[in-house]
């Protein structure tokens, strides 16, 4: 019971403290700060976490990894946007 509690916290501690980073992202469009090998790195990653939350059961894990999920693929996708335009320019 106390290890489900702490995957509780722990996977809303990680999630809630990449929602800011995200909302300013989304909002400004601004990704010049954010290196593209980093972030394909980390979505890969966070997936990877998702897969194995889903294969184990372990929701806390899947809850917190699909939101961040979801919020990683729109950075990277305006990540690459901006660097496509950048290069069209």
């Amino acid at each position: 019971m106390l290890f489900t509690i702490v995957s509780y916290v722990a996977a809303t501690l990680t999630t809630v403290a990449f929602l800011p980073q995200a909302v300013m992202t989304i909002r400004t469009r601004d990704t010049s700060g954010i290196s593209l090998g980093m972030y394909v790195m980390f979505t890969v990653g966070v997936n990877c976490w998702l897969v194995y939350g889903l294969a184990t059961g372990q929701w806390s894990i899947v809850v917190s990894n699909a939101i961040t999920s979801g919020f990683a693929i729109t950075i990277l996708c305006f990540k690459v946007a901006g660097i496509l335009k950048a290069r069209g320019k």
